[in-house]
């Protein structure tokens, strides 16, 4: 049984969602014995474990549409620029922590080829990538189609393709919250089918371009 740790807790540190487990627990309460406050000298240990317990699994539903990714010690993320060649395996999150290094290298493999143009990718659509492989249960690398898009690319591509395109005056794509993908040897309506079961954010199928849009704003499909 584990609890998710706060803000509070986690400080300023870039982080991604972990998690308490029972012998941090343990070891918090051993330390509050140690020094002890009004409010939680006469707790005892069964009770504080007890507790904790309780508060989680009252917290964490089974569904994914409630309930937080499960985490692993590492996430690794495999990604190939169908427009530039370039490719990249490398873990953006280790021990709960993200990594900036690959984050940076991730937001270069994912800019604005056309203008060279870089800006920082959401990390939550990073996990939610991760999340997408697990479900698929595939480690192939993502086909990036689209990752950043600068205003002025975006505003090109919508008046070269009109309004049918999908591409969106406020697209995501502009604020690195948006990916349009396709994965090898994943089939386009799994891989929508996928996206659509995490609830985690918009899915937009293009079958004509052969590829997948994902986003981290709200969740919807089209």
């Amino acid at each position: 049984m584990v609890k998710w740790k706060s803000a509070h807790e986690i400080g300023s540190l870039s982080v991604c969602p972990f998690m308490w487990t029972n012998a941090e627990l343990e070891d918090a309460f051993l330390m509050a014995e140690q020094h002890p406050s009004p409010s939680r000298s006469s707790m005892h240990r069964r009770a504080f474990l007890g507790f904790s317990a309780a508060a989680t699994a009252g917290a964490l539903v089974p569904s994914r549409a409630h309930a937080a990714p499960a985490i692993k010690p590492e996430r690794t993320l495999s990604f190939f620029n169908t427009h530039t060649g370039e490719r990249l395996k490398a873990v953006y999150c280790c021990d709960g922590i993200y990594q900036n290094d690959v984050l940076s290298r991730i937001n270069h493999i994912l800019r604005d080829f056309r203008h060279n143009e870089v800006k920082p990718i959401d990390p939550k659509l990073l996990d939610l990538l991760h999340e997408l492989g697990g479900t698929l249960g595939t480690d192939a690398p993502f086909h990036i189609i689209s990752g950043y898009r600068s205003p002025v690319t975006n505003a090109m591509l919508r008046e070269q393709g009109g309004t049918h395109t999908g591409v969106a005056t406020t697209s995501l794509h502009m604020v690195g919250k948006a990916i349009d993908i396709r994965i090898p040897g994943v089939g386009l309506q799994n891989l929508r089918r996928a996206a659509q079961s995490l609830k985690l954010g918009g899915v937009g199928y293009y079958p004509s371009s052969n590829f997948v849009h994902v986003d981290t704003g709200r969740v919807r499909t089209w």
